[in-house]
């Protein structure tokens, strides 16, 4: 057992060693390139209080659509709730390195001590997660084709486009068909089955059991939530992360960088395939690799002025990465010792629950 620990410590101290020196590499690699602290820090002095304030609120917002779309999803959860949990795991998230597992934990413990059970824990996260990787898929190509329509094709973004067309569609012809069919559902669970217990075999792990019943019984309890708010789902998920690109066009035209110099298309063509690189968790939270994404597109795109583009994008984390790293230690505190809360979750509502029938049944002993 302690070689194990050790191993762990190891294993967690190079991913943190790995993390800090990209990090480092790419801040150096941006200041290097585009501006130096000196014009960053001068452009950013630019910034009016009004301007200043329009930013603050326009973050504001942005952070409660989270809150707004994961109340939607987890249904019993309430305003101040979601509030605390989604904060609290983006912070945790954010932070450390490999912090989407540790998240995912923090979520489950969140919610069971509020008395959600496990199954319906899982169920928010699932159909949560579905939705937000649709729409990271499907923003490049609205982005390419927008692009495409204002006369700024090009090769590459066209192969983009037409790569992430298919799997966004494959994605949602999957999840369609595991929804309508129990029979596909057992079938998927079985592929997926056999696919990781052939990962595991190559790290000398037994194979995985029983997906096939896991999945078909998973489907019946997202039918339930997906039939009644999948509207809801949707637009709040559109709605979040419109507002997210919208804090970050914002303050480049709040620093100067017109839509004659970088096109709000552009922005947002920029915008949507920096956020697919956070599906490579290199680095906490994408730190350094988002910004170099953006810094570099954004530049690339236009003719606007690096100093101001940079200054634009480090303001841009700033509100939208660091502060919510801040409040949710705020919120993770709350949590820890707020008591009024405990087991206060309400029943699933009877409209939420699973169609009768579409869960298994466990075959009868003989």
């Amino acid at each position: 057992m302690p070689t194990i620990v050790r191993d762990r410590r190891l294993r967690k101290a190079i991913q943190i060693a790995i993390s800090l020196v990209l990090v480092v590499l790419m801040f150096w690699y941006v200041l290097r390139q585009f501006a130096d602290l000196s014009e960053i820090w001068d452009a950013m002095r630019t910034l009016t209080p009004i301007e200043i304030a329009g930013l603050v609120v326009v973050s504001a917002w942005n952070l409660v659509t989270y809150w707004i779309f994961n109340m939607i999803a987890t249904p019993g959860l309430t305003f101040s709730q979601s509030m605390v949990m989604t904060e609290s795991t983006t912070a945790v998230s954010n932070a450390v390195p490999a912090g989407g597992a540790v998240g995912i934990g923090l979520t489950y413990s969140m919610l069971g001590s509020w008395g959600f059970s496990k199954s319906r824990s899982t169920l928010s996260m699932v159909v949560s997660g579905i939705w937000n990787n649709f729409a990271k898929l499907g923003m490049p190509i609205v982005a390419l084709a927008i692009l495409a329509a204002q006369g700024e094709p090009g090769g590459g973004r066209l192969v983009a486009a037409v790569a992430g067309l298919a799997g966004l569609v494959g994605a949602i012809v999957v999840f369609a068909l595991i929804l309508r069919s129990e029979e596909y559902a057992r079938r998927f669970g079985l592929g997926a089955g056999r696919w990781m217990s052939a990962l595991r075999r190559l790290v000398h792990k037994g194979p995985v059991e029983g997906w096939d019943l896991a999945l078909t019984k998973f489907r019946g309890r997202v039918i339930g939530l997906v039939r009644q708010r999948w509207v809801a789902l949707t637009v709040a998920t559109i709605v979040g992360h419109l507002s997210l690109f919208a804090v970050l066009l914002i303050t480049l035209r709040d620093m100067g960088v017109s839509d004659d110099e970088v096109g709000w298309a552009q922005v947002l063509a920029t915008f949507a395939f920096a956020r697919l690189l956070t599906a490579i968790p290199l680095t906490p939270g994408g730190v350094g690799i988002i910004e170099l994404a953006l810094i570099s597109g954004i530049t690339r795109a236009g003719d606007g002025e690096d100093a101001a583009i940079v200054a634009s994008v480090l303001i841009f984390r700033l509100l939208t990465y660091v502060v919510p790293i801040i409040f949710g230690a705020i919120t993770y505190v709350y949590w820890r010792r707020n008591r009024s809360w405990l087991n206060s979750a309400p029943p699933l509502p009877a409209s939420i629950a699973p169609l009768p029938g579409s869960e298994p049944v466990a075959p009868a002993l003989p």
